[in-house]
């Protein structure tokens, strides 16, 4: 009978659908198991299979899938009323009311903040956040930190995989934390505290952010080689929403070349360098969160400018946390409905929880691997299967190394403004299949032939 490590080296990595978390890395034993470096992401390396896994490590894996209804059950005690938006406390907009943290986060610094206001209330003794520039500037690193300082210095969104359950064994024991972390790490993390594993239950708040697409690394080594910039002239620093909300990406060479590219033109990156992870994954909110926040995409909030949020707590400790905060004025909020909050991310979604259930269930039918999350989401129309033969097509095409290589060929400023109009373009053409039953969209158990 293969190991677990075995199991997870050919049916998790190999297979091509690790997400890179790290949470096996945390469990070796042996302590010989590492994160590494690749342009596709941080993978796990095994030592020639030679590390000491327990069956943990398989069974809280979120690359070959996790139950979402056994989690909620386990973890909230009840399902969700909407399953777009999952358990929830209550759903705000708003910011920040402190210019530098709003300034400096990605929307509207209301992570970054609350995770100050924890420190500094002492109800955790550091925080776990992801920094971009870490070991090197094209790099970005889970770290733990212990002052607002550090906390604010890493602010701002990253569109690179990072690993950061794998900074576990660096806890200090009976130390408190607070974590931010992706939609799969949040759920391998509840997996984690519910089989009793010591670091995890000393995360005491979990904060993520809405999470659609992410790229590659070597999507930054392609932009640079399409913007002509010499191989000796290296990247010292890399901003992903640099300036006014919603910001740009901003890239500085070491011969003082600065590259800008706003952030709806540099998506245009997404087609050829999107992750795995982004196609499988069918948790758009974090839904395992105490703490969810994503960007509030709207006419309003666009007209207003100045980044706003759509805050999304899940706990009833997390929701008195932030209730205190709105008392002591240092976040400015409106409740909303919250159902109508979904409004803003339609598209994304749908791109996820009837997207991904595709993707993956045409991965099996071609002999491939792929995660299964236990439910399938209904309706699901004929018509929106077409639709998605043309998002895969897409992805498909554009992911081959000749579309990679011809891409280099086209100069940012042609390829962000046309990606722009299309992906507009390709919004209003698609919103009525994409939204169709989106509002009522409910989950069911997922048959094993599915």
């Amino acid at each position: 009978m293969p190991t677990v490590c075995e199991r997870l080296q050919n049916d998790v990595i190999e297979a091509g659908i690790c997400t890179g978390c790290g949470a096996c890395v945390a469990l070796d034993q042996s302590c010989k198991a590492v994160m590494r470096d690749t342009p596709w992401g941080p993978c796990p390396s095994f030592e020639t299979l030679s590390c000491d896994l327990p069956d943990l490590a398989w069974e809280t894996c979120p690359g070959k899938g996790y139950d979402f209804i056994k989690l909620y059950n386990t973890h909230y005690g009840h399902l969700p009323e909407n399953w777009l938006l999952g358990c929830f406390q209550k759903v705000r907009t708003g910011y920040s009311s402190i210019p530098e943290i709003r300034r400096g986060g990605a929307s509207g610094g209301v992570i970054s903040h609350t995770l100050v206001y924890l420190l500094e209330n002492k109800l955790i003794d550091a925080a776990i956040i992801v920094q971009q520039g870490t070991p090197e500037p094209l790099l970005a690193r889970a770290k733990i930190v212990r002052t607002s300082r550090e906390i604010l210095d890493a602010a701002q969104s990253i569109y690179i995989p990072v690993s950061t359950l794998d900074i576990f064994r660096a806890l200090t024991p009976g130390e408190r934390y607070a974590i931010t972390c992706l939609p799969d790490q949040a759920a391998a993390l509840r997996l984690l505290q519910q089989n009793d594993y010591e670091p995890a239950k000393q995360i005491k708040y979990v904060f993520g952010p809405y999470t659609g697409t992410a790229l590659y690394p070597a999507a930054i080594e392609s932009y640079l080689r399409g913007c002509g910039v010499k191989p000796d002239d290296k990247v010292v620093s890399l901003k992903w929403r640099a300036g006014e909300w919603p910001g740009y990406m901003e890239i500085r060479m070491a011969s003082g070349r600065v590259l800008q590219s706003k952030k709806v033109y540099y998506n245009f990156l997404i087609p050829f360098f999107i992750t795995r992870n982004s196609l499988q994954n069918m948790d758009f909110t974090n839904e395992f969160c105490d703490l969810s926040v994503g960007d509030a995409w709207s006419p309003r909030f666009e007209k207003l400018g100045g980044g706003y949020s759509v805050i999304t707590t899940r706990s009833a400790e997390m929701e008195s946390i932030i209730s205190a905060m709105e008392k002591a004025s240092l976040l400015v909020m409106t409740e909303e409905d919250p159902f109508k909050t979904l409004e803003m991310h339609g598209h994304m979604l749908d791109f996820k929880k009837r997207g991904g259930y595709i993707r993956n269930r045409w991965r099996r039918a071609f002999g491939k691997k792929a995660p299964r999350y236990g439910v399938r989401p209904v309706p699901l129309p004929v018509s929106r299967y077409l639709v998605e033969v043309v998002i895969s097509s897409i992805f498909l095409v554009c992911g081959t190394r000749l579309a990679r290589k011809m891409l280099e060929c086209l100069p940012e400023s042609f390829m962000g403004p046309m990606f722009d109009k299309l992906r507009l373009t390709w919004k209003r053409f698609s919103k009525p299949v994409k939204r169709k039953g989106l509002g009522t969209l409910l989950m069911e158990q997922e048959s094993v032939n599915d």
